[in-house]
């Protein structure tokens, strides 16, 4: 489902979210029902509709451009050491409507529910979406509508053993890719101390064939400039 599909008379169901596109005259009316109704109306007249999954930091509304995966158990790393594991990380999925080489946003939405915590102490600290997840050594099965696959390797460049509890990531250097089967991204993260370390993500699929998803801060034409975060407030 995720992709490019015809505007005319498109409808859709992604879990218990239904979305289709009516032609109404001279424009059309996009409608999403899950319980309660949203629409909004499109004039054009040869668009193509764009379905994604998106950074998941957009609902209720854009407060950060932060997320924090909260490991299930913590990691022990051994001096001078790398490792890749596997976490999961909520979905958002976005609705594009595309002509004449622009793309316009009309609606997100997720199957998930959004949680926020600080990372950080109260005055310096900031906001992250939360997400708590397992650690696994190979890729798990998920709802590729509720979930997505992070490869992440983790790096200790300390001559000391290191617990590793989490990983906050900047959003705005997010890459995901997808295919029938998954949603995917990768990241790094690098150890430098008990309380710190680097993180960034990759811009890399998992395998070959999968397509890359339309990014937010693109199609809202946002510079970005950063493309890495530094934990510098615990692991």
């Amino acid at each position: 489902m995720f992709g490019y599909h015809e505007l005319s008379d498109f409808s859709t169901k992604i879990g218990d979210t239904s979305i289709r596109f009516e032609k109404d005259g001279s424009f059309y009316r996009y409608i999403r029902e899950n319980g309660d109704r949203k629409e909004k109306n499109l004039f054009t007249n040869s668009g193509r509709v764009i379905i994604n999954p998106v950074e998941p930091v957009n609902l209720p509304k854009e407060i950060t451009n932060f997320m924090q995966i909260k490991f299930e158990k913590p990691f022990l790393a051994e001096p001078k050491s790398s490792v890749e594991v596997y976490l999961t990380f909520p979905i958002e999925i976005a609705i594009f409507v595309a002509a004449k080489k622009s793309v316009g946003l009309i609606d997100i939405f997720s199957l998930q529910k959004p949680k926020y915590t600080l990372y950080g102490n109260p005055r310096t600290g900031i906001i992250c979406r939360y997400w708590e997840s397992k650690i696994y050594s190979e890729i798990p099965e998920v709802d590729k509508y509720r979930e997505g696959v992070m490869k992440l390797r983790i790096t200790n460049s300390d001559d000391e053993w290191i617990e590793v509890g989490s990983v906050v990531l900047d959003i705005y250097g997010m890459k995901i890719y997808y295919d029938e089967e998954m949603v995917y991204s990768a990241a790094s993260m690098n150890v430098t101390s008990s309380k710190v370390a680097e993180t960034r993500f990759i811009e890399r699929p998992l395998r070959d064939g999968m397509k890359k998803a339309l990014e937010l801060y693109v199609a809202r034409r946002i510079a970005v400039t950063r493309s890495k975060f530094i934990m510098e407030w615990g692991l």
